[in-house]
């Protein structure tokens, strides 16, 4: 009888192991593989490499809504470094934006029609509450109208190598939205596209060229017009903010977009341990296929945790770094015959936490460098540069980068003085016997 309740005992006691392992083992294994994002594109990439790690129909031209507003900000920061406008300056409400300011269907703070506010309120109003009115009242003050700053952006998008983009407003707005009052330039129907890949690439340069974007975005609420009558609270779209009901660790940014055209878009940015992150989602949807505000924010962290989780800055190779099979490289005019070459920098690589070791060092010469034997003439000086390094997965790279992928420098180690003539003179001598030795020799 013992033997009996023993063996019941222990049989169900593993049934329920196995079926928690099951769930456990099942749950693992999901969060290993790329996880599947309901939208229509999507996009994951390290900020300092450029990395890509994850994307789904990344090269698709689709709608963007405020996701635009990126461009505008660097156009800001932009004419702001370059002292073209200054964020005390202050701009004169004209008839078109206060029109599209009263619209309280669309997202605004209300200006007045003889009010006058200054360039960092309407930053802040546009960076935070993603206000459309005041996002025109900045692209009139740095091109005079908003159809000259829409020819500016397309030309820094052009500049900055997004590849697929039309930028036909300065917001996001559907151009239909704006009663009949769309940029000079462009047509009544026409919208804001980018794809995924471009979005990121933005998204990327303002980050680095602009990084106090941050100190803005990162704001979960602020008051409009403060100590006045007319102060407004305005809360941050971005609700993956810390506080906010989808707080996130580490969420900072960047920008949300909605219309009917583009359905619900996040261009998020999050770091942790030192690591930064950009992700972007286009019309995300929710289990039911319809796009919604809480569905962006569910894909992107959805995406920020497998590639968190997955992934890290990996230091391959350190800062004087020979290679094995080549570690120098032939002089001329020298008293010495080679000369030693490493990298001037580290180089990370931003990868699987399972794949460290599938990564080799791959030197690439450069060749106007280097003599016609493959080599340098004295005198030449430490640190100058005949290379490059990058990393090579030994597996392959499904998804590549942004840009370029990541580089060091390969350098000359020490100085090299050219040779006296007495020693070259010498040298001309042995090579010339030795050369008629070899000769006689075959």
């Amino acid at each position: 009888m013992k033997y009996h309740f023993k063996a019941a005992f222990i049989a169900s006691f593993l049934a329920m192991w196995m079926l928690g392992s099951s769930a456990f083992f099942t749950s693992y294994v999901y969060a290993e593989e790329a996880p599947d994002i309901q939208a229509d594109a999507a996009i994951a990439v390290e900020l300092s490499t450029g990395k890509i790690v994850y994307e789904k129909n990344a090269n698709a031209l689709l709608g963007i809504a405020s996701m635009t507003k990126m461009m505008s900000e660097y156009l800001l920061f932009e004419a702001i470094a370059e002292k073209k406008v200054s964020w005390d300056q202050t701009y004169q409400v004209n008839e078109h934006t206060y029109k599209i300011s009263q619209d309280l269907g669309l997202s605004n703070v209300p200006l007045r029609r003889d009010g006058t506010y200054t360039i960092q309120e309407l930053y802040e109003a546009m960076a935070i509450y993603s206000a459309n009115a005041a996002t025109m009242a900045i692209a009139e003050t740095i091109a005079g109208s908003e159809g000259e700053f829409v020819k500016m952006m397309n030309e820094k998008g052009t500049e900055l190598g997004l590849g697929e983009f039309q930028f036909v407003n300065s917001t996001g707005l559907n151009n239909s939205d704006l009663k009949g009052m769309h940029p000079e330039g462009t047509g009544p129907e026409d919208d804001n596209m980018m794809s995924a890949r471009a979005t990121a690439k933005l998204a990327m340069r303002l980050l680095t060229d602009y990084p106090e974007i941050l100190e803005t975005a990162s704001t979960p609420q602020m008051t409009f017009q403060d100590g006045t009558a007319d102060a407004i609270v305005l809360q941050n779209t971005n609700f993956m903010l810390p506080s906010l009901i989808y707080d996130t660790e580490g969420v900072d940014g960047l920008k949300t977009g909605f219309t009917d055209f583009a359905g619900y878009c996040f261009t998020g940015t999050a770091e942790r341990n030192g690591v930064r992150i950009i992700t972007v989602v286009m019309n995300a949807k929710d289990e039911n296929g319809k796009t919604s505000n809480k569905a962006r924010f569910d894909a992107t962290k959805k995406l920020m945790e497998y590639v968190f989780e997955h992934y890290d800055l990996v230091e391959l190779f350190p800062t004087n770094y020979q290679f094995d099979k080549k570690s120098s490289l032939p002089v001329r005019q020298a008293k010495r015959k080679k000369v030693d070459i490493h990298t001037d920098k580290p180089l990370s690589v931003f990868l699987k936490k399972s794949e460290k070791d599938s990564y080799e060092a791959v030197l690439t010469v450069d060749k106007q460098a280097l003599n016609e034997e493959e080599g340098v003439t004295a005198p030449i000086k430490k640190g100058t540069v005949v290379g490059s390094l990058t990393a090579q997965s030994k597996e392959g790279d499904s998804y590549g980068y942004l840009n370029d992928a990541p580089s060091v420098n390969v350098v000359i180690k020490e100085d090299i003085k050219k040779a006296g003539w007495f020693t070259l003179m010498i040298r001309s001598v042995g090579d010339f016997f030795t050369e008629l030795w070899n000769n006689v020799s075959k």
